[in-house]
């Protein structure tokens, strides 16, 4: 009994210790990001789309004070703050109009994207106008994307990242899964939702490998959304906005301070 008593006192002290160090870890991760430069790249998830806010001076990018990299830098205040996520991007965006910023100064960077190469606003499109089939065989041209031509594309824009900024520590965002499965839901079918929420998933097998290919870390936000996806009844997504297209299926305020800032923080 002695030994029993034993062994789970020492058990519990050492996950306490492996507790206090992890947490210790992740204190100086941070601490050492607000010392130096942040740079947030990427698409519109990280520029904000659909969280309002926009700064003007940011046009159609529509970068959001409500974003999650606005909202992680006015909280830790890194010395320089850079950022260039810009609505409708794609790897080739990224890398002839974002990576300007970078340099061996910062410390930290985000970034978001693979949605937009992979035809994320026209499988949408297909599946709320066109038929189950049709929304298929859209998603099957989408997966095969991104498995034969996406992971080049991120090789291409981790590479310049990783060159232009050598000992920055690079925080890769995924998407989230857009659909509560198996609950009554005005608009796409059940068929539809299920497809779309596996093509997140094969999206963002493709970016987490990648990016741990680079040394980088992935930040998965599917977990966060549980429970606050389209058709949940407290989403954190829009749904299709006729008033406001750009919008639709983006994270909303909420899901940009309750999903992505939290996986972020995690991890910066």
């Amino acid at each position: 009994m002695r030994r029993s008593r034993l062994a789970v006192y020492v058990s519990s002290l050492l996950l306490a210790l492996g507790t206090a160090l992890t947490g210790a870890a992740t204190a100086q991760a941070s601490q050492l990001a607000a010392n130096g430069g942040y740079v947030a790249l990427g698409d519109s998830y990280s520029s904000g789309v659909g969280a309002g806010g926009y700064l003007s001076a940011s046009g159609d990018c529509k970068r959001s004070t409500k974003a999650y990299p606005y909202l992680w830098a006015a909280a830790h205040s890194p010395s320089t703050f850079d950022f260039t996520a810009c609505s409708g991007a794609r790897t080739g965006d990224v890398l002839a109009s974002q990576l300007t910023p970078l340099s061996s100064a910062t410390a930290l960077v985000s970034i978001s994207v693979g949605g937009n190469d992979a035809g994320f606003a026209d499988v949408m499109t297909t599946c709320v106008l066109q038929s189950d089939s049709s929304c298929l065989s859209r998603i099957d041209t989408a997966r095969a994307y991104v498995d034969s031509t996406l992971p080049g594309k991120l090789d291409s824009v981790y590479s310049a990242i990783r060159s232009k900024a050598p000992t920055a520590r690079v925080v890769v965002l995924g998407y989230p899964r857009f659909y509560k499965l198996g609950t009554t839901c005005v608009g796409l079918s059940e068929t539809k939702r299920k497809a779309i929420n596996d093509a997140a998933d094969h999206l963002d097998t493709a970016i987490a490998k990648k990016a741990a290919d680079f040394g980088f870390v992935f930040g998965d936000v599917r977990t966060a959304f549980t429970g606050h996806e389209l058709c949940s009844g407290s989403a954190w997504l829009h749904s299709l906005n006729l008033l406001d297209i750009g919008e639709s299926y983006h994270p909303t305020a909420a899901g940009q301070s309750g999903g992505y800032l939290p996986v972020f923080n995690g991890l910066a």
